[in-house]
Order: structure tokens, then sequence, then C-alpha cells
């Protein structure tokens, strides 16, 4: 069986293009200590994506109605 080498290049725009689609999480987590006393600590979630692929992934896991806009009333 042969091996193929395939030598594809993607441009910048396909690259963000596929990144807005499927979306990327960072989640990091630091906490600075000396002695066992906690001088600082930082909690961060980055999330990179379409505002479409966002809410469909946030609507998914419940997050969507703490950002949904409250009904308007006609008279």
């Amino acid at each position: 069986m042969a091996v193929e080498k395939v030598n594809s290049s993607s441009s910048l725009a396909e690259v963000i293009d596929r990144i807005l689609d499927k979306g990327i999480v960072v989640d990091a987590w630091v906490r600075v200590s000396l002695v066992r006393i906690e001088l600082l600590a930082i909690e961060a979630r980055v999330v990179v994506a379409s505002v479409e692929t966002y809410l469909k992934y946030a609507e998914a896991v419940g997050l969507t109605a703490t950002a949904a806009a409250p009904a308007v009333q006609t008279s």
C-alpha cells in the first residue's frame, strides 16, 4: 500500500472560517500562593466562535435564558 503525501495550504481566511464554525474554548485557572496563603486567583474562560455557533451550543446547555432580551409589549 502506497502512502501519498498531500500538500495542502490553508489560507488565513480558511483557518478563521473553521474556527468560527467550530469554535474554540480556552479555560484557564491560575492560583498563586505563598506559605499556604492565597495571594492571587484568576479564573478565565475565553470563547471564540461565531454568534450562530455560540448560540447553538449555549442553548444546548441552557445559557441563553440569561442573555435573552425581554419581550416588547405593544399597546
